[in-house]
């Protein structure tokens, strides 16, 4: 990433250990993210590194878009950490660290790809239905609160997702599953009976 001149500013999100530091340009390109939950995993992006070993406080780095999710550990508060963080971001992003290779819904080099569990014979309409809706109406939702939601199978009425960023370990993820994605789906999709996050 070349050096170019960045502005941060900060949005709340439902969950209240997640912070949203969003840029005045793109980070990743559209349906592209990273999601880092732990140091061990950062070697493939300098940015995420750098705020692991900076901030002591910092439990998860997740990239969407032009912004950057941060988790925070429960005993710390945000008004004690926000501002060095915005600045350090800010900083950083401007000198041209490197976000990091982009991938198309980033995990683990051992782990399979959740969107890669293929649909039973026969359901192949049906995923593609709950794929498009998942895309049109629920991404950009749950984009907005600082998180990332992903396709990860369907079978027999049931569809798993994977919640991400913000979503990850937040007390109103449940209720948004259900009220809010899981009614939706139900909605668009008469064949889906319930929704589950995989990564629970």
């Amino acid at each position: 990433m070349k050096p170019k001149a960045t502005n941060i500013y900060l949005e709340s999100t439902p969950n209240p250990n997640t912070m949203k530091f969003v840029a005045n340009y793109m980070l990743v390109q559209a349906d592209f993210f990273h999601d880092f939950t732990r140091y061990t995993q950062t070697s493939g992006s300098p940015l995420a590194k750098l705020l692991f070993e900076k901030f002591s406080w910092v439990k998860e780095v997740f990239f969407s878009s032009n912004y950057i999710t941060l988790t925070k550990k429960e005993d710390t508060d945000w008004m004690e950490v926000q501002g060095a963080a915005r600045e350090f971001i800010a900083k950083a992003l401007t000198k041209g660290i490197e976000v990091g290779e982009m991938v198309p819904d980033f995990h683990e080099p051992n782990e399979p790809k959740f969107d890669e569990i293929p649909a039973n014979a026969g359901d192949e309409e049906i995923v593609a239905k709950i794929k498009g809706v998942l895309d049109e109406y629920i991404r950009p939702a749950v984009e907005q609160d600082g998180g990332a939601i992903s396709f990860h199978s369907f079978d027999k009425g049931l569809v798993k997702v994977l919640l991400q960023g913000s979503c990850s370990g937040c007390p109103s993820s449940t209720i948004t599953l259900k009220s809010g994605i899981e009614a939706l789906l139900k909605q668009a999709v008469p064949e889906v009976e319930t929704v589950e996050a995989s990564n629970w």
